[in-house]
């Protein structure tokens, strides 16, 4: 859902702001592996849903012309906690004592590939509607966080031009 969606006339000033939040399960963009005929692919699945998300929810959300000016962009991705870290039983809605705070699994991915993989679905060389370039990005903050009772897995966007 976009916040504020600057203008196309708004857009080259200093204070805009867009904010939106991407459902689905972030995918971390990195490594590659050989397929059996010779070519390279992603080795998560999850890549290529999860720029296909970002990419639809800025195609469905983001109305105005490219940003083609410096950017700070703020990415928190959100993912749920495993059914292990609840109780069991009439505890199954509590937490463990033992259940950590951070979202620390290579399950979940690198943040920073995470990130990449966000950015190459915003700019528009990889097919997104926000940036023209992800070069474009001259301060990147990152956070990853398991998701509360009633929210779902995806990802906080913030984008604010310089």
């Amino acid at each position: 859902m976009v916040l504020l969606s600057p203008t196309s006339a708004s857009i080259s000033n200093p204070s805009s702001t867009l904010e939106f939040r991407v459902s689905g399960i972030p995918g971390a963009q990195g490594s590659k592996v050989m397929t059996r005929f010779g070519s390279m692919r992603e080795s998560s699945q999850k890549v290529g849903p999860w720029r296909q998300a970002v990419m639809w929810t800025t195609e469905n959300e983001y109305h105005s012309a490219l940003i083609n000016d410096p950017v700070c962009v703020e990415l928190t991705f959100i993912f749920t906690r495993p059914k292990g870290h609840y109780g069991t039983g009439r505890n199954c809605a509590k937490l463990k004592g033992s259940a950590p705070i951070h979202c620390t699994s290579s399950l979940h991915g690198d943040i920073d590939k995470l990130a990449r993989c966000t950015l190459d679905g915003l700019a528009q060389r990889s097919g997104g509607c926000v940036l023209k370039d992800d070069s474009l990005v001259v301060r990147l903050l990152c956070n990853k966080r398991y998701a509360t009772a009633n929210e779902t897995p995806g990802a906080l966007v913030r984008i604010t031009v310089i």
